[in-house]
């Protein structure tokens, strides 16, 4: 005898039948979606932890700030919406509006955060 894998009764019926009831077979198809779509929720979550961080430390719209700081507030740079690349090469990386720039100086890990222009789309 089959046993159903939501809540663990014995199936009765067909011999390829996979739950006991609607409501089981239901409930685990529910389940597997959630599973599938808690990689877009915890990438989604993230974006918008960065963007609030980036708009909270840069009310002037160009700041320079120890990466550490961020960080401590749950920034993480490797989640970001898209990039700009200037003619030096350098390349800012943006959520949404938002961006910061990866530099080091006197040996000190620091983030550039400036707010997207009118010029970077080009």
């Amino acid at each position: 005898m089959n046993v159903c894998p939501t809540c663990g009764e014995t199936i009765k019926g067909r011999k390829d039948k996979i739950y006991c009831s609607p409501t089981c077979r239901s409930a685990a198809q529910y389940a597997n979606r959630l599973l599938k779509e808690t990689f877009y929720l915890q990438v989604d979550k993230q974006l918008k932890t960065n963007r609030k961080i980036l708009k909270h430390y840069n009310k002037s719209g160009f700041t320079t700030l120890r990466k550490e700081k961020l960080l401590e507030d749950g920034f993480n740079p490797k989640f970001f919406t898209h990039y700009w690349k200037n003619q030096n090469g350098q390349v800012y990386l943006f959520c949404y509006e938002y961006g910061f720039l990866s530099l080091k100086e006197k040996g000190k890990e620091k983030y550039l955060l400036v707010t997207w222009q009118e010029y970077m789309q080009k």
